[in-house]
């Protein structure tokens, strides 16, 4: 490869990068990778079709494709537990494989990948927060297709796929931790509320008016906060 060369896909696989910053921010995962997948075609000229796997509480998905025939491909590694791709996330490293050598340790995916004219398929693992989180696949046309430089470059760009899917996961673990906060608070507060109508009812400390609740949650098998709710129901519509 001459060093102009070089230089023009280091500027494709940069383009890419940069690519993806640009909607990382903006976008949902989804439109990310989809954008992302496209990305790498431009940035790999021996990728013909690119896929971008996620593990999921499910398995892994393919949530991005740049030809939608692929997904026969990839589920025939999902489906049999089997193929170059998965191999790479027992690995963690690259794996280049050519249909033809598929085809006797992976034959299900060979026949797939054949099938829509599928000559060689290069994977990297996406790792985030020290854990696989996916896959970033690339299949090409020719037996010939990819090439050490290509491994190189693939390295770099299944960094950032793997940084938007980390982006993503902590995002919505923030959203969850925040609405579960939110539902502590009110519920905390409608607590506060029939421990003081209690407090006025009865002529009881705090403590004990909390206790009374605390019993009646207990006898009735009823959560704390709905007790506290039933509560403040019934003395509203007593009013």
């Amino acid at each position: 490869m001459t060093s102009v060369a070089s230089h023009v896909r280091l500027d494709e696989a940069t383009t890419a990068l940069e690519d993806l910053q640009t909607v990382l921010d903006v976008e949902p995962l989804s439109a990310v990778l989809d954008q992302f997948a496209d990305s790498v075609l431009t940035a790999i000229a021996d990728a013909d079709m690119v896929t971008v796997t996620v593990w999921s509480e499910g398995g892994p998905e393919t949530v991005a494709a740049t030809d939608s025939r692929l997904a026969d491909v990839d589920a025939a590694r999902y489906t049999t537990g089997a193929g170059p791709g998965l191999a790479v996330a027992a690995d963690r490293r690259p794996v280049r494989v050519t249909v033809s050598e598929a085809e006797e340790r992976w034959p299900a995916f060979a026949e797939a990948a054949r099938a829509v004219g599928v000559g060689a398929h290069l994977s990297a693992p996406l790792v985030a927060e020290d854990e696989i989180c996916g896959m970033l696949n690339l299949y090409g046309v020719s037996e010939d297709a990819f090439d050490p430089f290509d491994e190189s470059l693939l390295r770099v760009l299944s960094m950032s796929a793997a940084f938007a899917i980390g982006h993503s996961r902590r995002y919505q673990r923030c959203r969850t931790l925040t609405g579960d906060l939110e539902k502590a608070l009110v519920s905390r507060a409608e607590i506060d509320q029939a421990k003081g109508a209690l407090m006025a009812v009865h002529a009881v400390s705090a403590p004990e008016a909390f206790q009374l609740l605390v019993t009646q949650s207990q006898r009735s098998n009823v959560k704390l906060v709905n007790v506290a709710r039933a509560l403040l129901t019934s003395l509203s519509r007593a009013r």
